[in-house]
Order: C-alpha cells, then sequence, then structure tokens
C-alpha cells in the first residue's frame, strides 16, 4: 500500500510540474517581430530633381510674364476705348446742337425771305430809301446796310455751322472706328492673357503639394539672388533721396494695399494688377499718371537709379511689362502676378529696365 501510495504521489507530483513548466514558457514567449508587410510604406522619392522644378518654375515666370504683358495690351485698349466713348458723346452732344443751331438760322433766313416777298421784294429800309423825305432817306440808307450786314453774317454763321456739324460727323465716325478697334484689341489681349494664366495654372496644379512649397522657395531664393547680385553691385550705395509730399502719399496709399489679391485689369479698391497699383497710388497723391507700365514708361520722366527716391516707379522686363513702386532701403511694393498678393520685394529681384517719377 505504501508503495502504491507513493507512486501516485510521484505521478501527481510529475504531472503538476509539466503543467506549472508548459504554463511558464507560454508566458514567457517572445512576441514575435512584426512582419514586412505590415510596416509603413518607405517615402517616394520627389517625383522632380530641383533642375527639373527649376524648369518649371522658368516655364510659370514666362508664361506670366507673357500674361502681364497681354495686359498690359488689354489695359491700354481698355483705356483708348474710356477716351474714345468720351469723345463720341461729345461729338454726339456738339452734332445736336448743331443741328438745332442750323434750324434756328434757317428759320431766321426764312423770316426775312418772307418779310421781303410781303414788301413787294423790298425789305424795310430798301422802301425808306425810295422816299422823298431826306430824313427818311438816309435812315432807310443806314437801316440798308444793317439789313444787309445781318443778312451776310447770318448767311456766314449758317455756312460755319453746317460746315462744323459736317466736321463733327466725320470725327465721330473715325472715333467709333477706332473705338471698335480699341475693343477687338481689348478681345484678343483678353483671350491671350486667358491662355497665359491657364497654361501657368495647369503646370502648377500638376505639382504635389510638397512639390508647390519647394516651387515657392525656388521663387524666393531665384529673387533672393537676384536682389543679392543687385545690392553687391553698389547700384544703390549713393540713393539717398527723400520722398517728396506725393511721393509719400502715393507710397502709403500703396503699402496700404499689402495682401490684397493680383487680378489682371484691377485698379482697386479690393484687388489690383501691377499698373493699376501705381496709377491708383499716384492718383490719391493727385497726380494722375498713365494706366500701363508701358505708358508710365514712355511718358513720364526718366531719371538715374542713383537719384532714385521712395514713389518712384521702377519698370521692369524689356518690355516695360511690370512695375513696382519704390519705397525706400533698396525695395519696392508691387503686385506681381495672378496666384500672389500685393507685396514688399527687393527692388532688384527682377531686370530693371529704368525709372521714372511721376511728379519731376
Amino acid at each position: 500500500m505504501n508503495r502504491r501510495h507513493c507512486a501516485t504521489a510521484a505521478i501527481t507530483l510529475v504531472c503538476a510540474l509539466a503543467m506549472l513548466t508548459s504554463t511558464g514558457q507560454a508566458a514567457a514567449s517572445p512576441v514575435p517581430d512584426p512582419s514586412p508587410s505590415a510596416s509603413a510604406p518607405a517615402a517616394s522619392p520627389p517625383r522632380y530633381s530641383n533642375a527639373e522644378l527649376e524648369k518649371v518654375r522658368e516655364q510659370i515666370e514666362t508664361l506670366y510674364r507673357k500674361a502681364g504683358a497681354a495686359t498690359d495690351a488689354y489695359n491700354l485698349a481698355e483705356e483708348q476705348t474710356k477716351k474714345q466713348s468720351g469723345e463720341i458723346v461729345r461729338l454726339a452732344k456738339a452734332i445736336v446742337d448743331g443741328q438745332a443751331r442750323i434750324a434756328e438760322l434757317k428759320d431766321r433766313a426764312g423770316a426775312q425771305a418772307r418779310e421781303q416777298y410781303r414788301n413787294g421784294g423790298l425789305p424795310p429800309g430798301a422802301q425808306l430809301a425810295l422816299s422823298n423825305n431826306p430824313k427818311l432817306f438816309l435812315d432807310g440808307i443806314n437801316k440798308v446796310r444793317q439789313s444787309q450786314q445781318a443778312s451776310k453774317t447770318l448767311l456766314a454763321e449758317l455756312d460755319q455751322t453746317q460746315q462744323d456739324l459736317e466736321t463733327y460727323t466725320q470725327d465721330a465716325s473715325a472715333n467709333w472706328e477706332k473705338l471698335e478697334a480699341n475693343r477687338v484689341e481689348q478681345a484678343k489681349a483678353k483671350k491671350k492673357i486667358n491662355a497665359q494664366i491657364k497654361a501657368a495654372e495647369k503646370l502648377e496644379s500638376e505639382l504635389e503639394d510638397k512639390e508647390r512649397d519647394r516651387l515657392r522657395q525656388l521663387e524666393a531664393d531665384a529673387a533672393a539672388k537676384a536682389q543679392t547680385a543687385w545690392l553687391s553691385s553698389g547700384a544703390i550705395k549713393d540713393v539717398s533721396g527723400e520722398a517728396s509730399a506725393a511721393g509719400a502719399a502715393a507710397v502709403a496709399f500703396a503699402t496700404a494695399q499689402i495682401g490684397k489679391p493680383y487680378v489682371w485689369g484691377a485698379e482697386g479698391p479690393r484687388s489690383y494688377d501691377c499698373s493699376g497699383l501705381t496709377s491708383q497710388a499716384w492718383l490719391a497723391a493727385k497726380r494722375p499718371i498713365p494706366r500701363t507700365s508701358q505708358e508710365q514708361w514712355r511718358l513720364l520722366p526718366r531719371i538715374d537709379i542713383k537719384d532714385m527716391r521712395p514713389g518712384d516707379l521702377i519698370i521692369y522686363h524689356a518690355d516695360a511689362s511690370h512695375v513696382g513702386m519704390y519705397v525706400g532701403d533698396g525695395a519696392i511694393v508691387h503686385a506681381p502676378r495672378p496666384g500672389r498678393n500685393v507685396t514688399l520685394a527687393g527692388a532688384g529681384s527682377m531686370k530693371i529696365l529704368g525709372v521714372v517719377r511721376p511728379d519731376k
């Protein structure tokens, strides 16, 4: 019996130890490493190298510059259209006034003719001139002369008014032709602007968010590089002029528009294009200037960069298609392009054509 009890106890102890060992191993078993398929995907390499993205930036910049040139053409045609429309209105009024004057003169001439008919074809002065009374005769002679002079004056005025009316009509016709030509130019420029902007927007829209961020950085780097080179050249080492009263007013207006969007053809108050900003700034300073950057370059007095002062306008690119206002310390305020806002920038960040002064 004792042996049997001992054997049974031994078996029970062995089983218990086996269970404990098995449980301990399960609890201590390490967590398996995650499979490669469960790990986060590796970041994909950028689609464009910096060199390739730089070419995209240059393409976009070229498209926007062409759009800027077309915008200038549009703005000039629009300005000329406004002038022609105003001239046509003035001429139309002159034609109406001339027609009324001719009608009045014809009525007066008709009254004279009817008076002569009632008096047997002789005016009253002529009848008195035939009188046997010397005093009445002399009075009659004077009245005949006065009547003759009045008739000549009436006929001369009628003839001149008719000539003026014909001139007004011809001028109105010529101005109408110019108006229509300007409208055609506007339509062409508008079509070109939209095409260039859409092409630039398409290029940019095809970029991923990170690439667009890199593109903006490339833009900033290119502008900074150009500005640094311009400053290093000593271009403004002697520039120290102070703004005139009008120039200070223009600068105050222009800088107050910072943050407002660029919209081609816009002259404020909620948006501007480049020359819309500068022309409105100087208008606020009580000095109206041409509407477009090309006309500003063509018509305003030019000055050397060394003589530049705040309020002066810096014209950019060989075709004078962009303009900014110098605000001092080597900086300008300008409306850059579609998709950007009115901002401060380095005056040398773009190719300078020259400087003009609206209040010289």
